[in-house]
């Protein structure tokens, strides 16, 4: 399952990305404010990756960071709201935003994104308010926040635990010792927290 791609940003369009990675040119179906986070055309970028596949129909959506995917993992757990509705809310709120407005129970401006009326904007407080990763990084001090953080949104935003992912994390960097590279340590704690994690 893919986690990110980088590459080289080749066009960008309202709520769409295309990104070479080394002679394959993907089609990425991003929310206007993950658009606003990444590097212009040229430039090299990372994109968070969600793959959509049904009989008929394979598409890519893609975000900013870990966390802003998770986001979007956690709205279509709301009835009523599929991987498109999910992009149009994000690309009118951004995802700390959004947290924010579920924390203060703000249905007058949950209602005013696109396709959320007031019985869906109730579903959202029922099935989102607390739960979403913004909200617990807001709920803690910097000194609180893991390296690896990245890494561990993802876990999340794959089904695990957060407390269970940022323990197998903490202990897998410790266990690595200093010799790896960043890029080689953020390979190999996310590949060994994967398989520790479903032990």
């Amino acid at each position: 399952m893919f986690n990110s791609l980088s590459g080289t940003i080749t066009a960008r369009m309202p709520s769409a990305l295309f990104l070479d990675t080394g002679g394959i040119e993907w089609d990425i179906t991003v929310p206007d404010t993950a658009l606003d986070a990444l590097p212009p055309v040229g430039e090299r970028g990372r994109v968070f990756i969600w793959m959509y596949h049904r009989e008929d129909q394979m598409k890519l959506f893609g975000f900013a960071s870990a966390a802003e995917r998770s986001v979007f993992l956690d709205l279509m757990k709301v009835e009523g709201i599929g991987p498109r509705g999910a992009v149009k809310i994000l690309s009118h709120i951004d995802a700390r935003r959004l947290a924010e407005v579920l924390e203060g129970e703000d249905t007058g401006l949950l209602e005013k994104l696109p396709g959320i009326g007031k019985k869906t904007a109730q579903k959202m407080l029922l099935t989102l308010k607390g739960k979403l990763v913004f909200s617990a990084e807001q709920s803690g001090s910097a000194g609180e926040v893991s390296p690896w953080q990245d890494i561990v949104l993802a876990l999340v935003s794959m089904g695990f635990d957060k407390k269970a992912a940022e323990e197998a994390v903490r202990k897998i960097d410790a266990a690595l010792g200093p010799k790896l590279t960043a890029q080689e340590r953020e390979s190999a704690l996310f590949r060994q927290a994967i398989i520790a994690l479903s032990s």
